[in-house]
């Protein structure tokens, strides 16, 4: 007998009735049912964990984000990330770049190979090592250069009937916000959706998201999805956001970090059911031993596989009773046969624990002033030293 509980489980009837919360999302010529993306997240969305969250629910599963220089160069990490398996379809691909000519090679190898239905541009990453190069969230306040970059990406992407997508943040700060702008920029060069992550770089994943700007784009761009992201720790969270902003769909990043199933939670909500799954430990470890097995198919590596896997102990026990020299113990684990060890230590009969288990996971962390190109705010336009060096500001790495 399985221990995942349905709460407010209705009959087969009653939900067949029960009225979409949302019409499908419509992204170019995909059409995705449930209105609900997962957000690329490096050394997580990869192949394996996509899978779980798609035997889960439905929706748009976008793959870890891949640098545009490091995709044209073939590194083998870079073609691994984009790597999806036969029966994932639609295909979904995040790239990240500073230089227009190289995102749009990396947009025309992607979709002239045929290895995604879908590109999304990174205006989103606040982490100094992309920020430092005038990449991510901090890229669209030099509106030429982010003009640019999209409108040759979907230029290149456009013969090959690939949609291609934005994701950024509100702007660097409060002082220097971007997002409304990029929103008519990107809807004017023909993208087929923007999600806007309510916050800024300088907030990083700290504080509350701004699901208030979520509104104000939404007003603003008008003749393409608007999707929000922020904040998003169940489907009740999914909800609250379409309610009081208008969007058009929900990005969940965080929130599904060691819990694949709040795809289900989000699928049934967004068709008007009130069923939400409540796994019992039992489900949780058979989850994790599952996780585990995709990793070493998709690395090929058992000890690399276990070593990417030690992260996402402490988001699938999270509000489990497990005991602290357990978890550390889960936090070293380096083979499936000790992993298998460490599970049959667990008291498996342990209910879902409630409210322990929900709410905020992953790294949060305080606000952080974002590390920017010498220069970089004194003004809109870009810099001809920084123009002649954009290819080189390229990152040379994978994975975000």
């Amino acid at each position: 007998m399985s221990d995942v509980t349905l709460t407010n489980e209705r009959s087969d009837e009653r939900a067949s009735t029960a009225t979409p919360v949302l019409p499908p999302l419509r992204i170019g010529p995909l059409q995705i049912d449930t209105p609900v993306v997962l957000a690329p997240m490096a050394g997580v969305t990869n192949a394996a964990f996509r899978r779980l969250c798609r035997e889960s629910g439905a929706g748009l599963y976008v793959a870890e984000m891949v640098t545009s220089r490091a995709l044209v160069e073939r590194g083998e990490e870079s073609l691994r990330i984009i790597s999806h398996e036969p029966d994932e379809k639609p295909r979904s691909v995040q790239l990240y770049g500073v230089d227009p000519a190289t995102v749009a090679a990396a947009v025309h190898m992607i979709v002239s190979e045929d290895r995604a239905d879908h590109v999304d541009l990174n205006f989103g990453c606040p982490v100094a090592k992309v920020t430092r190069r005038g990449g991510g969230a901090v890229l669209p306040w030099k509106r030429d250069l982010f003009r640019a970059i999209v409108t040759q990406a979907v230029a290149a992407a456009e013969p090959y009937g690939v949609p291609v997508t934005v994701k950024m943040r509100k702007g660097i700060d409060e002082d220097h916000l971007t997002y409304l702008e990029a929103g008519l920029v990107a809807q004017e060069a023909g993208v087929a959706a923007v999600a806007l992550h309510a916050r800024t770089a300088a907030d990083y994943y700290s504080g509350t998201a701004d699901w208030e700007a979520i509104a104000r784009l939404k007003e603003t761009v008008t003749d393409i999805p608007v999707l929000g992201n922020g904040d998003i720790w169940s489907a009740e969270d999914a909800l609250a956001m379409v309610e009081q902003t208008g969007c058009d769909g929900v990005v969940v990043g965080r929130g599904c970090q060691g819990r694949p199933w709040l795809f289900a939670d989000l699928a049934a909500a967004f068709a008007g059911s009130d069923e939400r799954v409540r796994p019992g430990l039992r489900h949780v470890a058979a989850t994790v031993r599952r996780h585990a097995e995709l990793m070493v198919e998709h690395f090929d590596d058992e000890s690399k596989a276990l070593r990417e896997m030690r992260k996402h102990m402490a988001w699938y026990f999270k509000g489990y009773v497990v005991g602290g020299e357990l978890r550390s113990r889960f936090g070293l684990v380096s083979t499936l046969a000790e992993l298998d060890d460490l599970l049959a230590l667990l008291d498996l009969d342990q209910p879902y624990p409630g409210e322990p288990a929900e709410g905020q996971r992953g790294r949060a962390g305080a606000p952080k002033r974002p590390i920017l190109p010498y220069g970089w705010l004194d003004s809109r336009e870009l810099s001809e030293e920084f123009r002649q060096d954009l290819h080189e500001a390229e990152l040379s790495v994978s994975g975000g």
